[in-house]
Parts: C-alpha cells; sequence; structure tokens
C-alpha cells in the first residue's frame, strides 16, 4: 500500500477504496485510520505538545490540516493556548474561552513519519476487520459451517471459514479421523468469543448437536419440524443413540431418519467415519424409553428413583452383556440419553437387592419403634421405607393394614416420632461438637442432620454459608453407570464431573427454590449491617462532651 501522506488525491481515495473491499469493511473506516495516521505524523513534524487534526474528504480527496488553540487570560501551555492579542490576530473578534482553527500547510513527510502512519492505518484497518468477522459469526452458533482445512498446531485443527479461522480442538475430533491439509471439512459453531486476537470461533465434530445438525440436513421431516430428535448420545467414532418422535402419527420417525434403504442415515454415518447410529422412537414415558434406549437388550423390568434421579433396569441373565455393551458403552449412551444414571442387574441380583432392604427395613423398624420382627415386616412389606413415612402418614394409611387398627397406627406413629426427636438430638450434640453455630439452625429447611454435613464440610458461620453458590448446596452427585456382574469386563470408571459436581447436600434432595431461600437467609445478616445507622455514643461520653462546652 503507497504512503498516505505522499500518496495524491487520487491515490488517496484510490487506497481506502481498495483496502475497505479487500478488508470486507466500511470505507469510512479507512479514511478514519487515514486521518489518524496523518494526524500522528503531523504531530511528529510539528511537535506532540500540538492539538492537531485532520480532515480527509471521502469524495474529493481533499486533506486540511490545522491546529486547534484555546484562547485563555493566562497562558499555561503555549502549544495549546494563545492569549486574547494573539487569538485575534488568528481570528478576528475572537473572545475568552473561545476554541481557535489554526490551518497549517501540507508538509512534505519523511520516511520514517510515513512508515509510522502505514502502522497505524494497518492496526486500525486489522481491528476493524476483527470485528467485523466477530459481528459476522457472533450469532451463528450452533450452525453447521464448512471450511478448509489450513494447519494443524499441537493436534488442534484450524480451519479456514473463508472470511475468518476456526479451531476444532483435539478433545472436540472424532478419534482416529486424519485431518489432512487442505481438505475440506464440515463442522458444527460450539461458540464463537471476543478475543484481543479477533474472534475466536471454537468448532466440534464430536458434540451430539453436530450429529443432530447433520440429520436435519438429510431428513426434511427434521428441518420441517414434523419430526423431532428429543434426545442424541454420542461415543465419538464408534456409536451413538437418538431419540426421535413425530408430530405426525402417519410418518414413522425412525422410517423416516433411516430412509430408503438406509440412504439418510448411511449419509451420516460417512460423515461420522462410520459412527454406527441406533435410532430409537422417543417416549415422555420414562420407563418406556428406557427400555428402548438399552436396544439391542432386552428388558425385564424397570424401577425409577425420581429423588435420586437413578434407574434401576433388571434384564435376564443372558441379555446382561448386552445390555451393558463393549466397555460398558450401551448402558453409557443410554444414561446419556435419558439424562439418568442406570444400573442394570440381573434378576437373581435384583432379588438379592430386594431382600437386603427388606431385611435392613425391617431391623431398622424393629429397633427405632421397638416393635417385634413381624410387625416390623409388615410396615416394609406396605411400601414404608423410613421412620418419616410413618410419623406423618395419614394414620388411616397405617389402620388399613391387614392386622393393624387406629390404636396400634397411634401408638406406631407415636414412636415414630419420638424416634425422630432422639436422632434429632444426638445429631445437635454431634453438631454443636464440630462448633456449628446455633444460628444456622435457625435457618429454614435446614436439619439437624444436614448441619452435621455441613459441620464436616467445615462450614460452620453464617458467612460459610453465606459464601456458598446455591449449586455449590443443593447440587445432586452424579454417577457413572455401574456394573453389576464382574465377568461382563473391567470395572466401569467413573466419569469426571464436569457441570455438577454435586452440592455439600446433595444427598437430601432440596429443591432449587429451597437452596436459595437457604443462602439468602444466611446473607441476611450482611443487609442489616449495611441498613444499622450509626451507633450513639455512651451516655458518659456525651456528658463529658456536654460538661466540656
Amino acid at each position: 500500500m503507497a504512503s498516505p501522506i505522499s500518496a495524491n488525491k487520487a491515490e488517496l481515495l484510490a487506497i481506502a477504496n481498495s483496502v475497505a473491499s479487500e478488508k470486507m469493511i466500511d470505507k469510512a473506516i479507512v479514511i478514519e485510520a487515514m486521518e489518524e495516521a496523518i494526524q500522528k505524523a503531523a504531530r511528529a513534524r510539528y511537535g506532540a505538545e500540538n492539538d492537531i487534526r485532520a480532515k480527509l474528504d471521502p469524495l474529493t480527496g481533499d486533506l486540511r490540516l490545522w491546529r486547534v488553540v484555546e484562547v485563555v487570560e493566562d497562558v499555561e501551555d503555549y502549544f495549546k493556548q494563545v492569549d486574547l492579542a494573539q487569538g485575534e490576530k488568528l481570528q478576528p473578534g475572537a473572545k475568552l474561552g473561545d476554541f481557535i482553527v489554526d490551518p497549517l500547510p501540507p508538509v512534505d513527510l519523511g520516511r520514517i513519519d510515513a512508515q509510522s502512519a502505514k502502522q497505524v492505518i494497518f492496526q486500525k484497518v486489522r481491528d476493524a476487520e476483527r470485528e467485523r468477522q466477530f459481528e459476522e459469526f457472533k450469532d451463528r452458533a450452533g450452525e453447521i459451517i464448512t471450511g478448509v482445512i489450513k494447519s494443524v498446531e499441537f493436534g488442534h485443527v484450524i480451519v479456514n471459514l473463508g472470511r475468518a479461522e476456526g479451531v476444532i480442538r483435539r478433545d472436540q475430533q472424532i478419534p482416529r479421523e486424519a485431518a489432512r491439509v487442505g481438505e475440506r471439512v464440515r463442522a458444527w459453531i460450539m461458540k464463537v468469543e471476543r478475543n484481543n486476537r479477533g474472534p475466536q470461533i471454537f468448532l466440534s465434530r464430536a458434540h451430539p448437536e453436530f450429529m443432530k445438525k447433520l440429520f436435519a440436513q438429510e431428513v426434511p421431516e427434521i428441518y420441517d419440524g414434523i419430526i423431532t430428535i428429543q434426545a442424541a448420545a454420542r461415543d465419538p467414532g464408534s456409536r451413538a443413540k437418538i431419540g426421535v418422535i413425530s408430530r405426525d402419527s402417519s410418518i414413522d420417525p425412525v422410517g423416516a431418519c433411516v430412509g430408503m434403504k438406509g440412504s439418510r442415515v448411511q449419509a451420516v454415518v460417512q460423515e461420522l467415519q462410520g459412527e454406527k447410529i441406533d435410532i430409537i422412537p422417543w417416549s415422555e414415558d420414562t420407563a418406556t424409553f428406557v427400555v428402548n434406549a438399552l436396544q439391542p437388550a432386552t428388558v425385564s423390568r424397570v424401577v425409577l428413583d425420581e429423588d435420586e434421579n437413578r434407574i434401576e433396569v433388571v434384564v435376564p441373565d443372558d441379555q446382561l452383556s448386552l445390555a451393558i455393551g463393549r466397555r460398558g458403552q450401551n448402558v453409557r449412551l443410554a444414561s446419556q440419553l435419558t439424562d439418568s444414571q442406570i444400573d442394570i442387574m440381573t434378576e437373581e441380583e435384583a432379588s438379592e437387592k430386594r431382600q437386603r432392604e427388606f431385611a435392613e427395613r425391617s431391623k431398622m423398624f424393629e429397633e427405632e419403634l421397638d416393635v417385634d420382627e413381624t410387625l416390623s415386616q409388615l410396615l416394609v412389606a406396605e411400601g414404608f421405607a423410613a421412620l418419616e413415612e410413618v410419623a406423618y402418614v395419614d394414620l388411616s394409611e397405617i389402620a388399613e393394614i391387614e392386622g393393624f387398627d387406629e390404636e396400634l397406627g397411634e401408638e406406631l406413629q407415636n414412636r415414630a416420632i419420638e424416634a425422630l426427636e432422639r436422632q434429632e438430638e444426638a445429631h445437635r450434640g454431634q453438631r454443636r461438637e464440630l462448633g456449628v453455630e446455633d444460628a444456622l439452625a435457625a435457618i429454614p429447611h435446614l436439619t439437624e442432620q444436614m448441619l452435621v454435613v455441613l459441620g464436616k464440610a467445615g462450614i460452620k458461620t453464617l458467612d460459610d454459608l453465606a459464601d456458598l453458590a446455591t449449586d455449590e448446596l443443593i447440587a445432586k452427585k452424579r454417577e457413572a453407570p455401574r456394573r453389576r456382574n464382574p465377568e461382563a469386563g473391567p470395572p466401569l470408571r467413573r466419569p469426571q464431573r464436569t457441570e455438577d459436581k454435586g452440592g455439600v447436600l446433595g444427598e437430601f434432595g432440596l429443591s432449587e427454590e429451597q437452596g436459595n431461600e437457604i443462602i439468602m437467609a444466611a446473607r441476611a445478616h450482611w443487609f442489616e449491617d449495611e441498613d444499622a445507622p450509626a451507633a450513639a455514643p455512651p451516655v458518659e461520653e456525651a456528658a463529658d462532651a456536654e460538661s466540656s462546652q
């Protein structure tokens, strides 16, 4: 690019038009950059202390250069101020406080000044280009984009997107997929971030959303919204599962996604480097959806635990390995698809678990309620699992048990309440031994047992509790699906927690609303301290002050 200082009018406009067209930015930005560069170069020639301005006419190319001075009574800055007499010379009729424009003659700037001006222009244009790229891509997160692989750096693939560059990080690539420079590649735009070096465009080929977008391109019914992919899970490069549902009862969602002779799904499989895809019908009924998600294994029974977000699946002995899959892949994908922890067990293991739980609950009722074995077993057989259920359930539900009456039911409830009070007192003593403040016991929703857990976690004062976020307090711990058969292969490892790390009180099933109330109650004393009026001086001090006067 020619020097804007030494160029004539026509050249200046030609340079501005060329740069604006090449970089795809507004011509006014280039003109502004030229003016800033000329100002900088002129200050270097006339003195950096001067307030020098430059104006380049975008139509004619005329360049005006001037110095701005202020008319003052006492001159302190001789570069930017003049007295009234000098001001009247520069502009007849000037008054104190006026700013006067003092035209400067064009100067022939040297090579160093011109080089400095070029750098200013290049920087301004580069900044404008980066802003243009960010504005162009900031709203495109969630789209599929095609680019050309530019380079591979430390395992990360740099993709030329035409007007910008994106990066597919190592963990967002399909394993064992070879990235060759110059090849075209499709990817899903995960996010776009603003950065000092320009917009950072993060791409992915391993995210489940990439697969969903590919299906939308291959299946018109998905693109039109007739069929919806409700859930998706991937083991990139190996296997995937998607749950689909149709709004039109005459259209089979699975068949539409598979296509004639598998043409539609095969197009997606080829793009994902041979990744096998299981397409299953989605259902609002969680149990039904879990059964579908574990295909091709046959499921005997599904037990849901909504409080713990856990699902127990019982399968025949000969279906255990199939349900778990190679290295736990099938149950892991099903767990991701249903967003629940799935425990796989055989009929024999399920029976053993039921017997163990039955014995444990019976023993607990026998000891806590001081009843015989037969009566405690009757309670468990009727579905009672905890003292709270016996203590606070409607009396009629206990009285209706065969062999029970209202008098016995009332006695059992009284004993259950007494047992709970004993437990609460024991927890209170343990809590105080841990040094947990009594002020925490006054906070709603917190029991003595919860306070013991908080104390063991080092949370012993109102400030300790107030410093927590709601998620840190109540978020449930999410675990990996567990394998019940040691012969099915090496044990599954629990995945590292990412978004949900588990809260201190996660085991108690508190709701988000309750968690917010607890945190706000703990923080209440902060606001009381802020609003409290300044304390009045003691009476003795006030009296002394009056006597001294």
